[in-house]
């Protein structure tokens, strides 16, 4: 069974979001946009201290963290192991994120 969290604006902000990219074309697809670029800008300003940007189609998992209220971003790929804040004990690499299935 799929979980689907929304944050609402009443909400005091969580301390990791994952996000998982839809398919996309190019970097000018809607999908695109909304997912690297709307959502970082609306999780930036709503405060919450780490994101991750899961794209299966790039191999990639990027890990942004907020630093005095605006993201940095590192990304990870392969057997990198991926770094948290969050959880500093985690020992989880790009590729197992993204070979990850339900």
């Amino acid at each position: 069974t799929k979980k689907r969290r929304t944050i609402t604006i009443n909400m005091p902000p969580p301390q990791l979001v994952v996000e998982v990219v839809s398919p996309y074309r190019s970097q000018k697809d809607e999908n695109y946009k909304r997912d690297y670029i709307e959502k970082r800008q609306q999780y930036e300003q709503r405060g919450i201290p780490e994101y991750w940007i899961v794209d299966p189609q790039a191999q990639l998992v990027t890990v942004l963290l907020l630093v005095n209220g605006r993201y940095q971003a590192t990304e990870f790929s392969g057997n990198q192991r991926i770094v948290s804040l969050t959880f500093p004990e985690l020992k989880l690499t790009a590729k197992q994120v993204l070979e990850a299935r339900e």
